[in-house]
């Protein structure tokens, strides 16, 4: 069998367009596939440059840091006050009931002395 490119080959039309359309269906798909591929690397490499970028600590962030700190220090302070603010209700208290029962005691002890006539 000589082959040249004078030698010619016979076939049908029909599979002539199937081979063809086979071709184009082929490149269509792997094009397709190429550019999915490409947006999902786009995407992912975007994501992490994003993450990156916030994982890092700005100035503001530091700044922020430092006043929540702070506040939370301030808030245990005022927590330990308002304890013993508590603690000083409950002394008060029993000191009032204290002096009212001495008041009474006094209050007895003047009627006992009015009552033996003399006045001092």
């Amino acid at each position: 069998m000589k082959i040249s490119e004078n030698t010619s080959v016979a076939m049908p039309i029909k599979n002539m367009i199937a081979i063809i359309a086979g071709v184009v269906v082929g490149v269509l798909a792997w094009s397709d596939l190429t550019a999915r591929l490409t947006s999902l690397e786009t995407s992912r490499e975007l994501m992490n440059a994003d993450l990156l970028k916030k994982s890092e600590q700005t100035t503001t962030d530091q700044e922020q840091f430092l006043l929540l700190e702070e506040l939370y220090k301030t808030v245990e302070k005022l927590q330990q006050t308002q304890e013993q603010n508590m603690t000083n209700k409950v002394n008060i208290e029993f000191t009032k009931q204290q002096l009212e029962k001495a008041l009474a005691d006094i209050e007895k002890l003047k009627d006992k002395v009015r009552e033996n006539g003399k006045n001092y």
